[in-house]
């Protein structure tokens, strides 16, 4: 007999994030009386919400028009748009901005903060939330999803009960909707199960690693928006940085690079690091201080990449399906409208026969302002990998001028993002300056400032699924990139110079950006979900 106690819903939603909340807001407006539970893995709301970020409010007029006479962290309009292509010591700003650069209208937030503010939305309508408990398995009747069981407390290294043991909690519901974000570990259970991404490109990521910064009050110029490309990275990387002065002398700073990059010796937190020091950069930075670390995959793929969205009980929303549009840069109008689109079919499902799948979901999808948008810009991000850095900007060009993003043909992406690397010995291998500790730094100062904590004795949530692949594979074809790729030095080769080279893994350092989960070579990281509250503990501002 389970030793899991069990509570019963109606709706069960995975995260507090923008998609989860939104549908959770949604499902209550719609159906008052509904029993709605949100659980989030974070210690509280918000704690694991990253991103730039310049906010669209389309969606969130639709689902709270009253928004700003509720108080919505909205506060810094984008007034001043930059798009800035450069070199290694120079910089050339375009005297016309793409339109899906174009920001009038649009707000630069703290969207941790404006998380918080859609929690409290929620919890004011009824909806039950409960950070601190991280969704670990799924519930299943049959081939239906019947809800997620919170992952046990208090389980020691070695797998056994602690004096603190509690059993997670199984929460029961009619519905359960997934909003882990991206590469979320549910949902990646979920689509292997019912084979969600049949039919569809493989889904490729961008890394995005952030730092807040707080800079003297005469150099602060909110509203100011700035999005580069090129140098730090060659013509053939996906990358580019954002830098945006809002709210009382805040700059939020920020590279993405895409995961799709072949270069085994690359390491994008060191390419966000040498980017702050060319001239055009550095500037925005003196006088300052950071104050703030964080990083985070994201879903890059686009129009052709999204899985199908339903399944028997319930449904893929946000990142976790890969709602994010990659030319505008943002993700949080797309992740809430999904949620809003999923809602909807669930309150309509809960008032009628409760069928075992949302079809009313993707059909709505197909109908709605995000269905036209993403389609529009499906081609943008498949063609740098076709064409490179400078066709690329062309082709762009091209695509949303002329064309108008109604192409009669469709760009693919045609592998997933870990079999791009080439072999370590036949790449040469990319030097970086050592960190001068006032405007470049390390990981490890980095992490610190994440506020980043697991509870040490408590089973490893990233794992080898073989471990004997790691130094054939790993070690002596890539010269071991997880040691680079991850920006929070989980992956260190250690015995190198004793020449018994193994993999050492801090997990304590984890700050749940999922990068090792994809771009493994072999796919042999696993990264789970770990006991419910650990992993970083992002400030408001970030």
């Amino acid at each position: 007999m389970s030793e899991r106690e069990a509570m019963e819903f109606d709706v069960v939603i995975v995260g507090a994030g923008p998609a989860g909340l939104a549908a959770a807001i949604r499902i209550k407006q719609r159906a008052p009386d509904a029993a709605v539970c949100v659980v989030e893995k974070a210690g509280e709301v918000g704690a694991h919400i990253l991103s730039g970020a310049v906010i669209e409010p389309r969606a969130l007029d639709e689902l709270l028009p009253d928004w700003k006479q509720r108080g919505a962290p909205l506060d810094t309009p984008a007034t001043d748009d930059h798009f800035v292509f450069l070199t290694k010591t120079r910089a050339f700003r375009s005297p016309i901005n793409p339109p899906q650069m174009h920001n009038h209208g649009n707000y630069i937030v703290s969207l941790g903060n404006v998380v918080r503010w859609l929690g409290a939305q929620a919890e004011e309508l009824g909806v039950e939330i409960y950070p601190g408990f991280a969704a670990a398995e799924l519930l299943f009747d049959n081939d239906r999803v019947v809800g997620v069981a919170t992952g046990d407390m208090g389980v020691t290294k070695d797998g056994q009960h602690g004096p603190n043991y509690q059993p997670g909690m199984e929460l029961r519901a009619t519905y359960t909707l997934f909003g882990e974000g991206c590469r979320g570990n549910l949902s990646k259970l979920l689509m292997a199960k019912y084979d969600l991404r049949a039919g569809v490109d493989p889904q490729t990521y961008g890394l995005g690693i952030k730092e807040l910064w707080e800079i003297p009050r005469e150099n602060h110029k909110p509203g100011f928006v700035m999005h580069t490309v090129g140098w730090p990275a060659d013509r053939a990387t996906y990358g580019g940085s954002w830098l945006y002065h809002f709210g009382d002398g805040l700059v939020s700073f920020g590279y993405v690079v895409g995961l799709d990059y072949t270069n085994p010796w690359l390491s994008p937190f060191d390419e966000m690091q040498r980017l702050k020091t060319h001239p055009h950069m550095r500037k925005h930075f003196e006088g300052g201080r950071r104050i703030s670390y964080g990083a985070r995959a994201l879903s890059e793929g686009g129009f052709q990449s999204i899985p199908k969205l339903i399944f028997p009980g319930g449904a893929l929303i946000g990142d976790s399906a890969g709602f994010l549009n990659l030319p505008k840069i943002k993700g949080t109008h797309c992740a809430m409208k999904s949620g809003m689109l999923a809602a909807d079919a669930v309150a309509d499902a809960l008032a009628g026969d409760k069928p075992a799948e949302l079809l009313a979901y993707p059909q709505a999808f197909e109908k709605s302002w995000l269905y036209d948008e993403l389609k529009r810009e499906r081609n943008l991000r498949p063609a740098f990998s076709k064409f490179g850095l400078y066709g690329f900007l062309l082709y762009s060009g091209l695509d949303t001028y002329i064309l108008r993003g109604r192409a009669p043909w469709t760009f693919h992406h045609t592998h997933p993002d870990n079999e791009s690397l080439t072999r370590a010995k036949s790449t040469p291998k990319i030097v970086y300056p050592k960190p001068d500790g006032v405007l470049t730094f390390d990981r490890l100062s980095s992490v610190f400032i994440s506020n980043t904590n697991h509870e040490e004795n408590q089973p490893v949530h990233l794992k080898l699924r073989d471990p004997s692949k790691w130094l054939p594979v790993n070690w002596e074809e890539y010269g071991s990139p997880e040691s680079r790729y991850c920006p929070a030095g989980v992956y260190e080769a250690v015995g190198v110079e004793e020449g018994a080279p193994r993999l050492q893994i801090n997990a304590q350092n984890c700050v749940h950006c999922k990068t090792c989960d994809i771009k493994d070579p072999a796919q042999n990281i696993d990264w789970c979900t770990p006991e419910g509250g650990g992993g970083p503990a992002y400030p408001g501002g970030m």
